[in-house]
């Protein structure tokens, strides 16, 4: 059963501790300040969507988030625990996955093969240890199963080349290798921005069921009415800095906007 917005968020509140934490993060670019002692909270099952205006630093979180960048001072914490992630495959290692708007999939390979790009697996024994045989049925066996079981039915052939996909399927490939690999944390960026109404709704369904199934979600978006469709709770930047956390049972997307803009600040 789906829980409501209301039952979400007092299921991320009353969570005693973060799945991931940012506390007091700095970066800075010679004279420009990407983070100015920004903290971040997100609690297991929940979706937090990152919204802000250009240049509020919502990009440069991300990044420090997901090893992509590294802060000047502050700290990231998950399960509890410090880490120092130098890159991206640290953040991945550590079970966080990042969908980025560019989708980072291989168009020329087939759907299975993009599930398990950098991740392949080789056959047993003498095939795979000697002659470095691809496991490819077996690939193909467990992508189908994982396509299942986030409820993609749009991908029935993962034998499919990505380049004979809807941006709606592209997407959904992305988001479901992310979903396969990212034990802790899954962190979209702008999943919806050059899809459709009907292909934004399957991904937004998609965001739904991986939060439903336990694994907590970091949507960055300019989409308003959709922050406020699937987030539990919303980040705001402004100017480098955390503005507010919000709720869209406490605030409208009015409040939202004038939150980001800087016309109504929140104590």
């Amino acid at each position: 059963m789906t829980r409501t917005p209301s039952d979400r968020t007092t299921v991320a509140a009353g969570t005693s501790a973060p799945v991931l934490e940012a506390r007091n993060l700095v970066k800075t670019y010679g004279n420009v300040v990407g983070l100015d002692g920004v903290s971040l909270e997100l609690y297991p099952g929940e979706v937090l969507a990152v919204i802000g205006d250009n240049g509020a630093g919502k990009t440069t979180l991300i990044k420090c988030l997901t090893g992509a960048e590294v802060p000047d001072e502050g700290a990231i914490l998950l399960d509890g625990q410090r880490v120092h992630f130098r890159r991206p495959q640290d953040a991945r290692e550590a079970g966080i996955e990042t969908v980025y708007q560019s989708l980072a999939v291989a168009p020329s390979l087939d759907v299975a093969s993009n599930l398990y790009l950098g991740r392949e697996r080789r056959k047993r024994g003498f095939l795979g240890g000697v002659l470095r045989m691809l496991d490819t049925r077996g690939m193909r066996e467990q992508a189908k199963h994982e396509l299942q079981e986030l409820g993609i039915s749009t991908l029935q052939d993962v034998t499919v080349p990505v380049e004979n996909l809807s941006g709606g399927q592209r997407q959904a490939v992305a988001v479901a290798r992310a979903a396969a690999f990212g034990s802790k944390v899954v962190v979209l960026d702008e999943p919806t921005a050059a899809l459709g109404v009907r292909e934004s709704n399957q991904v937004l369904e998609l965001i739904k069921r991986l939060r439903d199934g336990g694994v907590p979600v970091i949507l960055i978006s300019h989409n308003m009415p959709q922050v406020f469709d699937v987030a539990d709770r919303i980040h705001i930047q402004r100017l480098g800095k955390r503005a507010a956390t919000i709720t869209p049972r406490s605030h409208s997307m009015t409040d939202a906007v004038a939150i980001m803009t800087g016309a109504t600040t929140v104590s």
